[in-house]
């Protein structure tokens, strides 16, 4: 018999994933797509938060689950204030930093309303966990060259987290007990160096870093500036220069498509160019894996890959012949979000760990 029945809602651009916990298993789960025609009519995501609240209620009457079994509900994590990682309590501040997109517009800053929504009408406690803006990095790390453009923490915190406790465990050790670089490979790519649990370094998975399949990464400055001048000069919106560099960057840009499955499929059948491109990818990843090693001093106990580039084999056989010097990669293909985010409530429901106040902010040393 299940000690706690969580609910899990992760709110996406195209869709809303829900799930019914039992503990550590998922009793029942779907993914309630949005065409076009159901997010038309809403002119910020924010607005679409009634109509998601009422498909996920749908839902849970359609499975037939009792809502009054229900210990806690959590949300994604959206983008927010800079926090430190961890579970925290849905409160006002949170859910109108969503509202008014902190950190910008993103279909998760509805998580913690959604989350909090459902448990203010059953009287439970509401959660999220390990939200993108988690910042734990030293102020050294911060600095970039110009006082006024601090680097900034943004990652896919919530698999990054969840994939070094896996990692750690295989150890044979605790997450605060090693060093760990894990890589997370999907869409946006973010390499993050893990000390003792504690995000220490990585690039901004949204603008920096390597290019992935649809985003551009680091740029060299002075070509970009030269490029965005002469675009402006022309009149082209910045929104759009925007959406060259993340949504039409990286594979996109070289060979018309974003997913990586496709391009070493074409590497494999023989394709010079697709194996080119994703070679580039590949280099560029391992080249980032080594540079947040140098954050750990070299002392990194294994390399972890993760997200649904991990399954390809070029994709893992290339970067493991390129930073295996540095320590053990281990593979943890694809990402289970829901999971970890059932998780993260259920360390709080059990007494593992204690539920953050939002915001949360780690200290500045270095």
């Amino acid at each position: 018999m299940a000690e706690y029945f969580i609910l899990v809602v992760n709110p996406g651009s195209t869709s809303t994933k829900v799930a019914v916990y039992a503990d550590e298993e998922p009793i029942h789960e779907r993914s309630l797509q949005h065409v076009k025609l159901d997010l038309e009519g809403f002119s910020r995501i924010w607005d679409q938060y009634a109509f998601r609240k009422r498909i996920i209620l749908n839902f849970l009457e359609e499975v037939g689950f009792d809502l009054g079994k229900l210990s806690a509900v959590v949300g994604r994590g959206g983008l927010f204030q800079p926090v430190v990682s961890g579970t925290y309590e849905v409160n006002e501040l949170m859910i109108g930093d969503g509202r008014n997109g902190y950190s910008g517009e993103h279909a998760s800053n509805l998580g913690c309303a959604l989350a909090y929504g459902i448990a203010w009408d059953l009287g439970i406690p509401s959660y999220i966990v390990d939200p993108p803006s988690v910042d734990e990095f030293p102020s050294v790390a911060k600095l970039s060259g110009l006082p006024h453009l601090p680097r900034q923490s943004l990652f896919h915190a919530l698999n990054v987290k969840a994939t070094a406790r896996h990692a750690a465990r295989d150890l044979g050790k605790s997450l605060n007990e090693t060093n760990i670089v894990v890589a997370h490979l999907g869409g946006g790519i973010s390499i993050v160096a893990l000390e003792k649990g504690r995000a220490i370094e990585a690039h901004n998975g949204l603008y920096d870093g390597p290019y992935t399949p649809e985003r551009a990464g680091s740029l060299p400055t002075f070509p970009l500036m030269d490029w965005v001048y002469s675009e402006a000069r022309k009149d082209t919106p910045l929104d759009k220069l925007k959406r060259r560099c993340v949504g039409e960057g990286g594979l996109v840009a070289y060979l018309g498509t974003n997913s990586a499955h496709e391009v070493e499929e074409r590497a494999e059948n023989g394709d010079k160019e697709a194996l080119r491109y994703l070679t580039g990818m590949l280099y560029q990843i391992s080249y980032y894996i080594g540079a947040v090693s140098t954050a750990l001093k070299g002392k990194v106990d294994c390399i972890a890959l993760t997200g649904g580039m991990a399954y390809g084999k070029i994709v893992v056989e290339r970067i493991t012949d390129w930073v295996s010097w540095i320590a053990p990669v281990k593979v943890y293909p694809g990402q289970d979000e829901m999971g970890a985010l059932a998780q993260g409530a259920l360390r709080v429901l059990r007494g593992e760990d204690q539920a953050l106040t939002y915001p949360t902010y780690v200290g500045d040393e270095e």
